[in-house]
């Protein structure tokens, strides 16, 4: 049962904070920090032949890792902490937009590092982390295997930037239009308050 508009009554023994947890929100913002820096060093690389281009590339391969690890400490994460209900007024359709932008945003921070991964070891470059971690070859060396993957990565980071600055866009669509505290809800401020479970 929702709250009616006199003030909150609720049925059940279960409640739903109205923002993310602390860690939560702090593993969206960290996140946001390293795709960012992730996507614009990959737009250096591919655009420069300067002497930076090897510590850049090194950068970037560390960052995909470190952005893959923590989606997955994301996802176990939210699945035990939940997430806040979306206003209850809020069309189908971009009910649904949220819900599948989130779906699509989440599938490829795993996807983008696995397939760049995929594309050195098919390239036989050796993928070292943090200065003299090593990992081994995904799969055996192949140049035709990796024009495709090369391909793959290409067009997702171009669909993975799409996808951001759509999202970016919603969010200030809630925080300044709407202002139905769906951006509260991950921002640092706000009051934090009990709501009903999503029927």
């Amino acid at each position: 049962m929702r709250p009616e508009a006199g003030g909150p009554r609720f049925t059940g023994p279960r409640f739903t904070a109205l923002r993310f947890t602390g860690l939560q929100r702090l593993l969206h913002w960290l996140m946001a920090i390293c795709v960012l820096a992730m996507l614009f060093i990959g737009i250096f690389m591919v655009s420069t032949v300067r002497p930076d281009y090897v510590p850049l590339v090194a950068l970037h391969k560390t960052l995909g890792v470190t952005i893959f690890f923590l989606v997955l400490i994301r996802i176990v994460v939210r699945s035990i902490s939940g997430t806040p209900p979306l206003p209850a007024d809020l069309p189908p359709m971009m009910r649904l937009g949220a819900h599948l932008s989130h779906y699509a945003l989440y599938a490829l921070m795993i996807a983008m590092p696995l397939i760049g991964y995929a594309m050195l070891s098919t390239a036989a470059y050796p993928v070292v982390l943090w200065g003299n971690i090593r990992l081994p070859a995904l799969l055996p060396q192949s140049d035709q295997l990796h024009t495709l993957l090369w391909a793959a990565h290409r067009w997702l980071a171009l669909a993975f930037f799409a996808l951001i600055l759509l999202h970016f866009a919603a969010a200030l669509f809630h925080a300044l239009v709407r202002r139905d505290g769906v951006f509260q809800s991950m921002a640092s401020f706000g009051r934090r308050r009990p709501a009903a479970p999503a029927e």
